[in-house]
């Protein structure tokens, strides 16, 4: 007798590294979210557009970080360094992915920042881009997302674009030096300093 179930994903699976059909998912998403702490901070889960985003090698992965109301993953980083990225599908095949793994910051005024823009994105960057944020991930792990809905994916938002479209960079250092320089918990983020 042939059964008519469909076969079913593996509930999770793990990986030492990237491999290409998980790199091709990541191309194919619009939005990722970073979780950060320390051992006795508030968890910080943000969202972002991955327009930013870039796979370096098989475990580092980084993006261009824009200016925000708060700074939450660079006063982890500078604290503790845990850090996971999620992707999950909301359209397609369910999946969820998740990059374990260290962050560090790559500062606007380091030596480095500029060499990554060049070569990673062109010279070019956003409105506001404030630092770099790059993960080393030790563990790679999918899981099936069966439970993620579905949305539509309409465009980006240009609400930070316009926010940011007259000011300059002296404009954007006295919005980080009143927002940016410490986190909820009162940890300070290294936003003006170079590594």
């Amino acid at each position: 007798m042939t059964s008519t179930k469909s076969k079913v994903p593996a509930m999770g699976t793990q990986y030492p590294a990237l491999n290409d059909k998980l790199r091709a998912f990541i191309e194919q998403q619009k939005i990722f979210f970073t979780a950060s702490a320390t051992g006795s901070s508030r968890i910080n889960v943000s969202p972002r557009s991955t327009e930013w985003f870039r796979v370096v090698d098989d475990n580092t992965v980084l993006y261009l970080d824009r200016t925000g109301s708060g700074n939450e993953t660079a006063a982890h980083m500078k604290a503790d360094g845990r850090m996971t990225i999620m992707f999950c599908a909301v359209e397609g095949a369910p999946r969820i992915l998740r990059l374990y793994g260290r962050g560090e910051i790559v500062h606007r005024d380091s030596d480095e920042y500029p060499r990554i823009v060049e070569t990673l994105f062109d010279g070019k960057q956003p409105h506001g881009a404030r630092q770099i944020v790059r993960l080393t991930a030790d563990l790679v792990q999918s899981s099936c997302g069966f439970a993620v809905p579905f949305f539509d994916y309409k465009g980006e938002r240009d609400g930070l674009d316009r926010w940011g479209a007259d000011k300059d960079e002296d404009d954007y250092r006295d919005y980080w030096r009143k927002k940016n320089v410490t986190s909820l918990d009162g940890l300070p983020t290294g936003i003006f300093e170079p590594t």
